[in-house]
């Protein structure tokens, strides 16, 4: 009977929601909520964030402000830091951060807290998704065991499902919308309410047997790709020993129609989910006494990349008859990823703090990327403009982001050496162009 309850507020759009964390998995699942016709709440423990979204701010780059400002008027959208709320809505979808602490073990405070938050307000028929990335069992062992000891069953008495965010900034093909949602509810009453409410706004659901099993394939997702790009990595650096280009062997690889699928070396890897999702997987394996070597020398291999920029970068000057210390060194992208301005776990801040540490002078330029904060405290601003008279006052230019915005082949003009860690200069074959995986590139223009 309850859950037919909860189909007609579904059917209805009268069931009222709350998202708990307005970050870059929380404010799209509102705003879509939201665009959908449902009261949705969006709570935050930051007042500056709410105080934005109340202005019809936004502060992530996928979101634009016009959406936020729609959402406000429409009167449907109520951002707020008091979770009192839960009290009187439906449904409560934690969308928290789930970090890792500095001994590499994963950070649950803030689901805990979340916990803690719905506990106070836990009451029948309440339909609760965990979204956070966390290890296999969270959704068991934090919110289900404890809100049993409150007396509630789920499947019974209220409805709990996991549902892993999918979300690839900057991504302009795939969408909240258009990117399948794998769901797993504790039971079938869960899974099917749960389903049933993404439905909503999602062109497709997929259902799996249980929380465990939707939490373990996210972490499957990107574990996939951390272990991809630590191998890739790793044949761009046997490639330079062996004097092969890998961007050429790559594009060659990929004509292949079966058997196959490209990844690219870089200076390591960034986002929330690639560099720490591993993390949360190899930590829940050493708690059940099984370890696994491909998580740990992906993350190795990933990890060591931007020394190895450093390394490639000293052999460059050196060529040239120069050291690293003094070296005028110009970094092209802060952001981890092309065209977004997100830095989070971003490989390009670590080569930044190695040259400053080695002694370079260190100027960097990023569209996206006005300031950030490095190493020690201390805040660096990107430079306004890239011409071809500052270009020529550099002694090494290296790109790290392949923003769209950037003009390569003037970039290539007009610097004494340029240093490419993303291919972005394929097609040049001007002389004065190293690559990561290929070392100087000689009129061939891959």
């Amino acid at each position: 009977m309850q859950t037919v309850l909860l189909d007609q507020k579904i059917d209805d759009k009268s069931l009222k929601i709350a998202v708990l964390g307005m970050g870059y998995v929380g404010l799209p699942l509102a705003i879509e909520f939201v665009t959908a016709g449902f009261q949705t709440w969006g709570i935050d423990l930051s007042q500056q964030k709410v105080k934005l979204l109340r202005q019809g701010k936004s502060y992530i780059q996928d979101i634009p402000s016009t959406r936020v400002q729609n959402a406000v008027n429409s009167g449907k959208f109520h951002p707020t830091t008091d979770s009192g709320i839960l009290s009187e809505t439906d449904t409560v979808i934690v969308c928290v951060p789930t970090p890792i602490k500095n001994n590499q073990e994963p950070d649950l405070s803030y689901i805990q807290l979340s916990v803690d938050m719905i506990k106070l307000h836990l009451h029948d028929n309440m339909l609760i998704i965990l979204e956070s990335t966390t290890f296999p069992g969270t959704t068991e062992e934090f919110f289900e065991k404890e809100f049993s000891k409150l007396g509630y069953s789920a499947g019974k008495d209220y409805y709990l499902c996991y549902s892993p965010e999918r979300i690839d900034p900057g991504n302009k093909k795939f969408n909240l919308r258009n990117t399948p949602k794998v769901i797993g509810g504790t039971t079938g009453a869960c899974a099917a309410v749960g389903s049933l409410l993404y439905e909503t706004i999602l062109d497709r659901v997929v259902l799996v047997s249980t929380p465990k099993a939707a939490e373990m394939t996210k972490l499957l997702e990107n574990t996939f790709r951390s272990v991809n790009i630590g191998f890739i990595n790793e044949m761009a650096r046997l490639s330079e020993e062996l004097g092969v280009n890998i961007w050429e062997v790559i594009d060659a690889a990929a004509t292949k129609p079966f058997g196959f699928m490209p990844f690219f070396p870089g200076p390591g890897i960034g986002g929330h989910c690639i560099p720490l999702d591993p993390l949360y997987l190899s930590w829940k394996a050493k708690k059940s006494n099984f370890y696994s070597k491909y998580i740990e020398l992906a993350q190795e291999v990933n990890k060591t990349m931007p020394r190895i920029v450093i390394n490639k970068m000293m052999d460059i000057l050196n060529e040239s008859g120069m050291s690293m210390k003094n070296s005028k060194i110009l970094l092209l992208g802060m952001a981890y990823k092309p065209d977004l301005d997100d830095i989070r776990e971003s490989p390009n801040l670590d080569v930044f703090n190695l040259l400053v540490m080695k002694g370079a002078k260190v100027d960097y330029h990023d569209f996206f990327v006005k300031s950030f904060v490095d190493d020690k405290g201390n805040r660096r601003n990107s430079i306004k403009n890239i011409t071809k008279r500052n270009l020529k006052g550099y002694d090494c230019v290296v790109i790290l982001t392949r923003h769209s915005h950037y003009d390569f082949p003037l970039i290539v003009e007009s610097s004494k050496v340029v240093f490419d860690c993303r291919n972005a200069t394929k097609g040049l074959a001007e002389g004065n162009i190293y690559k990561l995986g290929s070392g100087r590139v000689e009129n061939i223009g891959i």
